[in-house]
């Protein structure tokens, strides 16, 4: 098989964790720098890591070139794709630390009214996550996750905005109800751009339980966020370190 690429790998970078890495600076068509992309090694495994960590995440989609990004990818041998996030739970079985193996993104497509509720559904689409997303995948991460003690949930529908944020309880009574379980899918776009690529590719996201508020609660601040974030983030680094040998390996099977 070729490459794997990781969108979302904030630490993965650690020069104890890739062997031989290299930067490639990625550009749009324009020209312009758009990301830097790390080419290595895990476990024997050629991975190519799209880590948006030194960027502002709270950037809408719109302003970050993903097309750009997932095309890189490809053009550097990448023939299977793992998107990882980090998202706030609107399901209560969901709790902090927990993982989901997602299926299908709810995705907004426009600068949403941040104070008129029933004018989101006119910017809304349903982009299910169908072929070519890779079951094979889906389940190796799934296994691993429970394999680790992790509280993994195998199935679960990303309401996707603009970039993480948070959300009022307005809107997350409203997300449930529209049969979401999570929030705030930051590489939903590539995922979605993957999908039109032809690659296959899956997604696991990481609890940080910030939008599954009780009615008598205060949100947490941004910093409390940022501390789930670091917490766990290693739990997903040792996941995609355990899984991807099984990947290579299945896919080279096939």
């Amino acid at each position: 098989m070729g490459k794997i690429g990781i969108i979302g790998g904030s630490g993965l970078e650690n020069p104890d964790i890739i062997q031989n890495p290299e930067e490639v600076t990625v550009r749009t068509p324009y020209g312009d720098p758009s990301s830097t992309l790390t080419v290595g090694d895990i476990g024997g495994v050629s991975v190519v890591i799209l880590s948006r960590h030194d960027r502002d995440h709270r950037l809408p989609p719109t302003q970050i070139p993903n097309r750009a990004n997932v095309q890189a990818l490809k053009d550097l041998g990448c023939t299977h794709v793992i998107a990882t996030t980090a998202v706030g739970s609107l399901r209560e079985s969901i709790g902090r630390g927990h993982f989901v193996i997602l299926d299908q993104f709810i995705d907004f497509t426009r600068r949403r009214d941040v104070t008129v509720f029933d004018s989101f559904a006119d910017g809304m689409h349903h982009t299910p996550m169908a072929e070519p997303f890779d079951s094979m995948m889906r389940e190796l991460l799934f296994q691993t996750a429970q394999s680790q003690g992790i509280p993994v949930h195998e199935r679960g529908t990303v309401v996707t905005i603009e970039g993480p944020r948070f959300s009022t309880r307005a809107e997350s009574h409203m997300f449930r109800a529209w049969g979401a379980d999570v929030i705030n899918m930051s590489t939903a776009p590539e995922c979605i751009i993957a999908n039109e690529l032809g690659i296959p590719y899956a997604a696991v996201a990481m609890s940080t339980d910030y939008d599954c508020w009780k009615e008598d609660e205060e949100p947490v601040t941004w910093q409390a966020v940022l501390e789930i974030f670091r917490q766990n983030a290693s739990r997903m680094t040792d996941l995609l370190v355990a899984v991807i040998p099984r990947i290579a390996e299945l896919a080279s099977a096939d």
